[in-house]
């Protein structure tokens, strides 16, 4: 059994062995230890702190095998994207160009620079140990935060937004960064993150073309990169899209990859959850349905995958050892929701 936590200050190693695993671009989960230690400070006082409303408050969870204390992933939630500075994005528009007297009526692709994303709250830095990419429990390390943010609505702004990573070989070149980016810093697409991880994305953002980019005048692969996701972000995307993120009107400033976005209560696993009590039991009745449960806590918050058979209305009965993983006892409430 996994168990989905808030990190803390002693995973820093594990962690930072996460990190350096994580492919180029994903610059919310830098290989760098000082960034890493102050990822996991701030993420220790959102935690703690009482908040009414969503702010700079950034929450970082990791996936742990209790047994051994390793982790195998994490994954973070940032309140408000863009809280103390633009959060960027490119918008897809279309351009209409018609000539009445030439009877020609062109419709032409564009991409506008835009923050329309700013306020989201952000769900970032995701990583699942490649051997587990395609088993429940990254299911569990990704919506384990939707459920964190269905018990602390407060916390969270009414849309939610995620960044997928674009296309990029394994030399850390990125064809769309190519034939916007590069033209405008004297660096490639591994260095451009490196940086961004180390300093802020908006500092390079407000040095990018603020006019609308033809998507024609791109050269092909630029154009095939737009939307398109990095092979190893594709479990990402599949989970985001099958909690009903839409996909087609925003892509990262970057890399050109894909930028998801949902209202906040429209989320399946945040509109189809439920609470029930917690009955302990001799064991949990299996009966080959497998639940995404979770406590309501904030510092001491649990989640973890347990099969159940389970009627809505009705306590939920777990066994004494999976209700300590999960930290509840006779009578608490857990929330649940099906994979």
């Amino acid at each position: 059994m996994l168990v989905m936590r808030p990190a803390q200050m002693a995973d820093l190693a594990e962690v930072q062995r996460l990190a350096a695993d994580s492919p180029i671009g994903v610059t919310s989960l830098p290989d760098d230890r000082e960034r890493l230690r102050e990822k996991i400070a701030v993420s220790e006082s959102s935690f703690a702190a009482e908040v009414s409303f969503s702010g700079e408050e950034r929450y970082f969870f990791v996936l742990e095998e209790p047994g051994s204390g390793r982790l195998l992933g994490c994954s973070g939630i940032v309140a408000s994207a863009g809280y103390s500075e633009a959060f960027y994005s490119f918008r897809n528009e279309t351009f209409v160009h018609a000539s009445r007297e030439l009877k020609i009526h062109n419709k032409i692709h564009v991409l506008s620079i835009c923050h329309d994303l700013t306020g989201s709250s952000l769900l970032s830095s995701f990583y699942i140990e490649p051997t587990l990419a395609h088993t429940p429990w990254a299911e569990l390390i990704s919506r384990g935060r939707l459920l964190f943010m269905a018990s602390h609505p407060e916390r969270f702004a009414d849309a939610v937004v995620v960044e997928v990573l674009g296309p990029s070989d394994d030399r850390g070149d990125s064809p769309f960064w190519d034939a916007v980016g590069r033209h405008f810093f004297d660096m490639s697409y591994a260095a451009a993150e490196r940086l961004s991880s180390l300093r802020s994305r908006t500092f390079l953002a407000e040095l990018m073309p603020h006019y609308p980019i033809y998507v024609p005048l791109l050269p092909d692969a630029a154009q095939e990169a737009m939307g398109q996701v990095h092979p190893r972000a594709q479990i990402s995307f599949d989970i985001m899209t099958r909690e009903g993120f839409e996909t087609e009107h925003y892509i990262d400033i970057f890399d050109g990859g894909p930028i998801l976005h949902a209202r906040t209560a429209g989320v399946r696993s945040i509109a189809r959850s439920a609470v029930a009590p917690v009955a302990i039991g001799a064991s949990e009745r299996a009966a080959g349905r497998t639940y995404l449960l979770s406590n309501g806590g904030l510092q001491d918050f649990r989640a973890s995958l347990v099969e159940l058979d389970w009627t809505p209305g009705q306590p939920l009965t777990l066994s004494a050892e999976t209700a300590a993983a999960l930290g509840v006892g006779e009578g608490d409430s857990l929330r649940l929701v099906a994979l």
